[in-house]
C-alpha cells in the first residue's frame, strides 16, 4: 500500500466511523432527552447493529497496513493525518478487544441500564438497578483485563479519560484537596451563612426557558448551532460545530440549579463550538481529553459565572425574568447566595468549595468497585458512610445517594476524577489568561467574547489534535500544580466568609 492509497483509505474509513457514531449519538441523545420511557427496547437493537458494524470496519487488516505506513512516513505527513492515524490505531486497539457479538451484548446492556436508572432514580428503587451495575462493573473490569492484564483495572479505565493518568497520580492529588480544603470547610461552617431563601422562590419553569435563553445568549452560544433540551441529568453532546446540544433540569424551587448547568454545560458547549474548521467529520473533532474538557464546563461554571462581576452583570436579568422574586435581593446578596458553602447531598447542586469532596467520594469508591472488592449491594451503605465522613451529611435516602448520577448507569468507571483535576487545570488557565488580557474588565462589561476567544485560540481550536499536557505547555500555561486549585478556594472563600 502506497501512502496515497493509505491515506486515502483512511480517510474514507474515517467517513464511515463518524457517521456510526452520529447515528448512535443522536440515537442516545433522544433516548435522555425527548423519546418515550419504553423506546430503549428498539434503540438498544439499533446500537447494537451500528456497534457492531463499526467493529468489522475496524477490522479490517487493511486497516492496520494504511495506519502502519502513515506512521511509517509520518516526514512526509501533516501533523492532523498523523494523528488521525494515532488515533485510530487507539481506537482499533480499544475496540477490537471485545468480540463484535459481546460488543453488541454491551451496546443492548448499556442502553437498558440507562433507562432502568431513570426509572430506579424518578421512584427511588436501587435495588431494580442494582443487577445492572454489577454487570456493567464486570463488562469493565472484563474490557481492562483484556487491555492490560498488568495493570490494576481501575487504572486502564482512568487512562481512557485521560491518557496516563493513575491512582498513584490521583492519591496524593485528593489527598492534598481533602487535607486543604476540610479545614476551610469546617471554618466557614461556624460563620452565619449567606441570605439564600430568595432562589428557592417559586421560579416558574417557562420563565426559566426563557432566563436560560439570555443566559446562552450572554455566554455566546450560537443558537443556530447549539440548542437546549431538558432531562433527568444534564449533559452536552456534540457531533460537530455546527451541532451541539446541552441540556438542564428545572426545578422550580431552585433557580440555582438549572442556571449553573446550562453555565456548566455552556463551557463544554464553547469547547465543541470553536474546534477548527479542518477538523470537523474527523475522529480528532472532540476535547484533547475529559479533564481538558471539563476544565472548561468548571470554568465557566465557577471561575466565570459564580464570580462577582458575572454576577453583577447576570443579576439585572434575572431581575427583569423574575421581578417579583428578586424584588427584595440586592446583586451582592445574589453573589453571596450563589456562593454559600455547606455540605450537601447532590454533587451537581455542591458548591465550589465542598466539591472536591463529592468527588473523591465517587473517586474512592470507583477503585473499590474495579478491583472487585464491593458489589452493587455494598454501594449504598458505603456511599452513607463516606458522606458522614468526608461531608459530615447524612443520606436519606438512594435517589439522592448512589442513584444521583448516570455516569455509572453510562459504564463510565473513570470518568469522575476528571471533573476535580479539570476544576485545577482551570485555575491555572485563568492565571495564564490573565497575563494577556484584562479578563475581570470584561466579564464586568458583560462581554465574554475576549475570554472565549483565548481559550478558543489556545485550548478549543485544537480539539484532540494535541495531547493534554502538550496542550497546556502550547497554552502558556504553568505546569501543574494542584496547590495553586487549593489556594484559589482558601482565598475565595476567605473573603467571602471574612476567615
Amino acid at each position: 500500500m502506497t501512502l496515497t492509497q493509505a491515506k486515502e483509505y483512511l480517510l474514507t474509513l474515517e467517513k464511515a466511523v463518524v457517521a456510526l457514531n452520529h447515528a448512535m449519538s443522536i440515537l442516545s441523545l433522544d433516548g435522555e432527552t425527548a423519546a418515550p420511557s419504553q423506546s430503549w427496547r428498539g434503540r438498544g437493537e439499533t446500537m447494537a447493529y451500528l456497534a457492531e458494524r463499526e467493529y468489522h470496519l475496524l477490522a479490517d487488516e487493511r486497516v492496520r497496513e494504511a495506519i502502519a505506513c502513515v506512521l511509517q512516513h509520518r516526514s512526509e505527513c501533516d501533523e492532523v493525518m498523523v494523528r488521525r492515524a494515532e488515533e485510530f490505531g487507539e481506537r482499533i486497539e480499544e475496540s477490537l478487544l471485545t468480540p463484535p457479538e459481546e460488543l453488541a451484548e454491551n451496546e443492548r446492556l448499556l442502553n437498558e441500564a440507562s433507562a432502568v436508572w431513570h426509572e430506579a432514580k424518578v421512584n427511588d428503587d436501587y435495588a431494580s438497578f442494582a443487577p445492572y451495575l454489577d454487570r456493567l462493573m464486570e463488562m469493565r473490569r472484563r474490557f481492562a483485563r483484556r487491555k492490560d492484564a498488568g495493570k490494576p483495572p481501575y487504572d486502564v479505565l482512568l487512562d481512557r479519560y485521560e491518557k496516563g493518568l493513575t491512582a498513584a497520580r490521583l492519591d496524593p492529588f485528593f489527598d492534598l484537596l481533602r487535607s486543604g480544603l476540610t479545614p476551610v470547610i469546617q471554618a466557614v461552617a461556624e460563620r452565619p451563612a449567606p441570605r439564600t431563601d430568595f432562589l428557592h422562590r417559586h421560579y416558574p419553569i417557562e420563565l426559566q426557558r426563557r432566563f436560560s435563553d439570555r443566559v446562552m445568549a450572554l455566554m455566546g452560544l450560537p443558537r443556530d448551532r447549539c440548542a437546549i433540551a431538558e432531562t433527568e441529568h444534564p449533559f452536552t453532546d456534540s457531533n460537530s460545530k455546527w451541532d451541539v446540544r446541552i441540556s438542564t433540569h428545572y426545578y422550580e424551587s431552585d433557580v440555582a440549579s438549572s442556571l449553573y448547568s446550562v453555565v456548566h454545560e455552556g463551557g463544554h458547549a464553547l469547547y465543541e463550538l470553536g474546534t477548527g474548521d479542518e477538523l470537523q467529520f474527523t475522529i480528532l473533532g472532540g476535547g484533547s481529553s475529559m479533564s481538558i474538557h471539563e476544565s472548561q464546563s468548571r470554568f465557566y461554571e465557577n471561575l466565570i459565572g459564580r464570580s462577582a462581576p458575572f454576577c453583577r452583570v447576570l443579576f439585572p436579568i434575572l431581575r427583569e425574568i423574575f421581578p417579583g422574586q428578586t424584588a427584595d435581593v440586592t446583586a451582592e446578596e445574589f453573589y453571596r447566595a450563589v456562593n454559600m458553602a455547606q455540605p450537601s447531598l447532590i454533587r451537581t447542586e455542591a458548591d465550589e468549595l465542598t466539591y472536591p469532596l463529592h468527588i473523591l467520594v465517587r473517586y474512592e469508591l470507583e477503585k473499590q468497585m474495579m478491583a472487585g472488592d464491593v458489589t452493587a449491594a455494598d454501594l449504598p451503605a458505603l456511599w452513607k458512610e463516606l458522606y458522614g465522613r468526608y461531608l459530615g451529611v447524612t443520606v436519606p435516602d438512594d435517589r439522592q445517594g448512589v442513584l444521583q448520577d448516570s455516569h455509572w448507569a453510562g459504564g463510565a468507571f473513570g470518568y469522575f476524577p476528571s471533573y476535580a483535576l479539570g476544576s485545577a487545570y482551570g485555575v491555572q488557565m485563568l492565571e495564564a489568561m490573565q497575563r494577556d488580557i484584562p479578563v475581570w474588565d470584561e466579564v464586568a462589561a458583560g462581554n465574554l467574547a475576549p475570554v472565549t476567544a483565548w481559550l478558543g485560540e489556545r485550548i478549543h481550536r485544537y480539539g484532540m489534535l494535541k495531547k493534554p499536557s502538550e496542550l497546556l505547555v502550547s497554552a502558556g500555561v504553568d505546569p501543574f500544580d494542584p496547590q495553586k486549585y487549593v489556594d484559589y478556594l482558601r482565598r475565595k472563600f476567605t473573603e467571602l466568609y471574612n476567615l
